[in-house]
């Protein structure tokens, strides 16, 4: 459900007694790079404007009507100078479009070897001028690496590639729809939420009692064709050697239940209640089912945590990989930054070191019945850089607030169950010290990426959520 293939409105800032030509050039390279990267434009045309830029009051109105035309595409604006550009016009553009998504500043570069009145372009300048507009505005926006830039400059790639992950993000969590299915375990105080926090900044909760969803799965007929679809799906995602054909026959019970749900109330991402519902009164630990929804970018939180799910999703929508939900769970031995992380586990797939084997919850089989445990995942997290991220609501202070930082998954040695790995975070027990003191929870997202500049963009600059970055 997450949007891949991006469009992007692009407004070229012209000044019209500079040079005009390099306007028509500067639009056919911008436009023919973001082609290439397979990002959809709307940009006006030769015939629209002058050289198809933006520099009159007229030119911005005729700008603003073609991306209002085009609103519920655009998921965000690259704004480009290939001379100074008319910062008042450009701004006017955009508040008069109405469009609130992310915006990319670039300016071109001077050549040195043509500083003539015939191709000097001023970006340089330009770019100071615009942006100082855009902050009059009130309109927020991101900046290139580089104050100018040739765009077929590799950082220019880059800031391509960063821009358009924070628009995946933006876009992602102003609008998302959550599954809680069932309610928060009695024992979990940690996971409790504001709804309404949530809805305020558009992202709407959806529940379902776990006895509407048991009773679904109850009915599915033998001969369902999704349900036999399933249980296959199961046998080639994990390794089931040892697991009863009737825990499997279950959990794809429950799968058809939980995608058809998904789909009929237009869900993006699922928190489901585990701990111990799942495994007294229907027979299984979902863990496969989260973590094959998870692996397929559709991020799904155990415990029925709703915001742990949402800083699931931001780790995903910035990176386009799995993330998944863990416990910051045990020290590693005196080593202060570095610590073991820890779930029962239901992580995709795709962070673990090989395919991970399922079996019964260590944790839960003595009170439940190993045969009513059956559907954890264990494995070892695989080594590497990852951001962690933790989106939280508080409620006393009626704001949503935000930890995230990077860390990298070590080898260090260690024998234990579940999914886990080592991480080392620098100055890990100031961040300690934060979590505690801050009314975060104890679990928290990560990601095998680096994507904290990326959501750190997203979510402040664009959303205005209370970040904490730890570096």
């Amino acid at each position: 459900m997450m949007k891949t293939n991006l469009t992007f409105g692009v407004i070229v800032g012209n000044r019209g007694f500079f040079p005009s030509h390099l306007i028509e050039k500067g639009r056919r390279a911008i436009l023919k790079i973001l082609e290439d990267r397979g990002i959809q434009a709307i940009s006006l045309g030769l015939e629209d404007t002058k050289n198809g830029g933006v520099g009159t009051l007229d030119e911005a109105i005729t700008c603003s009507n073609l991306f209002r035309a085009h609103r519920d595409e655009i998921d965000g604006i690259l704004i480009t100078l290939p001379n100074f550009g008319d910062e008042k016009a450009v701004a006017d553009a955009i508040r008069l479009s109405e469009l609130n998504v992310p915006i990319l500043v670039h300016a071109f570069d001077d050549d040195m070897g043509n500083m003539t009145s015939l191709d000097r372009r001023d970006s340089f300048c330009g770019k100071l001028s615009l942006c100082n507009n855009l902050n009059q505005y009130g309109i927020p926006f991101s900046l290139t690496e580089y104050h100018t830039v040739d765009p077929l400059d590799e950082s220019f790639s880059r800031d391509l590639e960063r821009f358009s992950a924070v628009c995946r993000v933006v876009r992602g969590l102003r609008h998302v729809r959550v599954g809680a299915l069932g309610a928060r375990p009695t024992a979990f105080n940690t996971v409790r939420y504001s709804e309404k926090l949530l809805e305020r900044c558009g992202i709407t909760v959806d529940p379902l009692d776990l006895s509407e969803a048991f009773g679904l799965a109850a009915r599915l007929k033998e001969d369902d064709p999704q349900l036999s679809a399933k249980v296959e799906e199961i046998r080639q995602y994990a390794r089931v050697n040892g697991v009863p054909n009737g825990s499997l026959q279950r959990m794809a019970r429950l799968a058809v239940v939980i995608d058809r749900w998904m789909e009929s109330n237009h869900l993006a991402v699922t928190a489901i209640q585990c701990w111990t519902s799942m495994e007294q009164f229907y027979g299984i630990t979902p863990c496969t089912l989260m973590s094959m929804m998870s692996n397929k970018l559709m991020p799904s939180a155990c415990e029925t945590d709703v915001t742990g799910v949402l800083s699931m999703y931001a780790l995903t929508l910035a990176s386009g990989s799995p993330s998944a939900l863990l416990d910051w769970n045990n020290n590693y031995g005196r080593e202060r930054d570095k610590a073991v992380f820890f779930h029962c586990s239901n992580l995709p797939a795709g962070v673990f070191e090989t395919t991970p084997a399922m079996g019964y919850s260590e944790i839960f089989a003595d009170s439940v019945g190993q045969e009513n445990a059956y559907g954890t995942l264990s494995g070892r997290i695989k080594t590497g850089p990852f951001t962690y991220c933790r989106i939280s609501t508080n409620d006393l202070k009626g704001r949503i607030q935000v930890y995230l930082g990077e860390g990298k998954f070590t080898d260090d040695p260690i024998t234990t169950f579940g999914g886990y790995g080592v991480g080392e975070v620098p100055r890990l027990q100031q961040l300690m010290k934060y979590i505690c003191r801050n009314d975060f929870e104890h679990h928290v997202a990560a990601s095998p990426s680096l994507v904290a500049d990326v959501v750190e963009e997203a979510l402040v600059r664009y959303l205005k959520w209370d970040v904490y970055r730890h570096d």
